[in-house]
């Protein structure tokens, strides 16, 4: 049904005369079709940690690692910037977050006047869609077609604002719904006759991780380990221990754990009150009985701190899993429909999240810094017939590299100011990127939510440079072969002097590269002290 009338516009739609071209099948005599399909799955908040096709302890993801099992797993992925909106902004823009405007999900509105890689496929003759989240506060722009979100969305019967500009309620689960609207677009909605380029945006994972009422159930018996870093004191790193993201502190025991009494009351529990009050009665009712029981015991209990946070941590992974099961699931049968419609040949399926999470690693939940847990994110990619790449690849790549690749593939010219590269080299069996010794990374969020502080940085294959400012100055060295949970800050350490001067070289070569003038003033003032 319809809630409410007109969404707000900002940005302007491009129109664009386009070309038709083929999407068929390869075809009979064996050569490859004139143009491939493209598929981007993104997730949000799915860190590579879970998702079984890179670590098996802790869930299984049978229909994610199917995208693997046909092509490529990058080992090294990561984010320009651990943050939803600017994230996907990079990825759209192929840029940095200063280069296109979207630095903050608290403080920024995506210009839809700009360059994206989906609007040059649109030129290109490509028939484009997007679906699910967006979290970029104006409409999309160099869409064919769209159905989105309002800001982050909701877990049940949520509602979605389509290009008439209407805001609709659906019934049923966010996951489900959009795989279901996907499949109705690739049955019956697009043109055959033109390639396809369709983004599905998964809510999931995001908090506060609210299950489908048929999955509360699973992984009950589940008892999941703890992070080796679980009760990090963060000696040596204070801008680690000035973030509120720990799982015993900052947990809110409602809204993220779920536990409900007229004990404990808390804007975030009344937050979680209205997002679960969206269910109609019958599947309420099966909601409360779940948890009900689960709440009387934790309010009864008297427990130690690190009982509770452990308490929280079982929940909260019980949780996380749960929703990524469903989406696991709406992947399958994404993928079901391209094998059986003989699309997979010919279609090139990317996997991945909008950044990393932490799943207890240093006693924390969210994500924002440069740190691996949520600096990583998953990238698997299903190669269409022509690519015979499979396996691991080792190289550094990052999200701005993905609508350069994608743009590249697809045989359309990549324009000259995106900062991403082609990863075409390295489906095709390359090595390596020539010139790719390092990637850059700067988050702006700040002060705000979970208060991790302003920081930019650079990354090897080995060592790791940060600097936090604004309010404070911190830096930061990690040598992340002998320290991979990054433990000790080796920034004053002597014996790492000749290695802190290479990092802080590629720092600046890297900002000045990509004309962040705002980072690289930061470095100038501090060399000339």
């Amino acid at each position: 049904m319809k809630v409410s009338s007109k969404a707000f516009r900002n940005g302007v739609m491009l129109v664009t005369p386009m070309l038709l071209y083929s999407c068929g099948s390869a075809k009979k005599d064996g050569s490859l079709p004139m143009r491939y399909n493209i598929l981007i799955i993104e997730a949000d908040d799915h860190t590579q940690q879970m998702l079984s096709a890179y670590d098996q302890r802790f869930v299984q993801t049978p229909n994610m690692d199917r995208i693997a099992e046909g092509g490529v797993r990058f080992d090294n992925s990561f984010v320009a910037n651990s943050i939803s909106g600017p994230s996907r902004a990079c990825l759209l823009t192929g840029k940095h977050s200063h280069a296109n405007g979207f630095t903050s999900n608290e403080r920024s509105s995506f210009d839809g006047r700009q360059q994206t890689f989906p609007k040059l496929l649109q030129q290109a003759g490509y028939e484009t869609a997007i679906i699910g989240k967006w979290h970029l506060h104006t409409l999309p722009t160099g869409f064919d077609y769209w159905e989105i979100l309002p800001g982050q969305g909701d877990y049940y019967n949520p509602n979605l604002i389509n290009m008439q500009n209407d805001t609709v309620r659906f019934e049923g689960y966010c996951t489900d719904i959009i795989t279901n609207k996907s499949l109705d677009w690739l049955k019956g909605q697009r043109n055959p006759e033109k390639p396809f380029f369709l983004m599905i945006q998964h809510k999931a994972c995001h908090r506060n991780w609210l299950p489908r009422i048929e999955d509360l159930g699973l992984y009950e018996d589940q008892i999941f380990a703890l992070p080796e870093t679980f009760s990090d004191t963060y000696a040596g790193r204070p801008a680690a221990g000035r973030a509120e993201m720990r799982i015993l502190d900052h947990m809110d025991p409602s809204y993220d754990v779920k536990m409900v009494s007229d004990q404990y009351t808390s804007a975030l529990a009344r937050s979680y009150q209205w997002m679960i009050g969206r269910l109609d009665p019958e599947r309420r009712a099966i909601y409360d009985a779940f948890y009900a029981p689960l709440s009387r015991e934790y309010f009864s209990r008297e427990m130690s701190d690190k009982e509770r946070a452990e308490w929280h941590y079982q929940r909260y992974m019980r949780d996380y899993a749960k929703v990524l099961h469903a989406m696991d699931e709406g992947i399958g049968r994404i993928m079901d429909y391209l094998k059986e419609n003989d699309l997979l040949e010919n279609t090139l399926v990317i996997y991945t999240s909008d950044q990393g999470f932490y799943m207890g690693e240093h006693g924390w939940f969210d994500k924002r810094f440069m740190y691996e847990e949520s600096f990583r994110t998953p990238l698997i990619m299903h190669l269409p017939k022509g690519l015979e790449t499979r396996g691991a690849i080792e190289e550094l790549v990052q999200n701005i590299d993905l609508g350069p690749t994608i743009l590249d593939f697809t045989g359309v010219d990549v324009p000259s100011d995106m900062h991403g590269r082609s990863l075409l080299p390295l489906l095709k069996g390359a090595k390596e990127l020539e010139n790719r010794e390092a990637i850059y990374y700067h988050f702006y969020e700040y002060p705000a939510e979970h208060m991790a502080m302003r920081h930019y940085g650079v990354r090897t294959d080995r060592y790791k440079l940060i600097h936090f400012y604004h309010d404070r100055d911190f830096w930061e060295l990690y040598d992340l072969e002998k320290d991979p949970n990054e433990l000790v800050n080796e920034y004053d350490n002597p014996e790492y002097a000749r290695i802190k001067s290479e990092l802080m070289a590629q720092l600046i070569g890297l900002q000045e590269e990509y004309g962040d003038t705002t980072a690289l003033r930061l470095n100038t003032e501090r060399l000339m002290q």
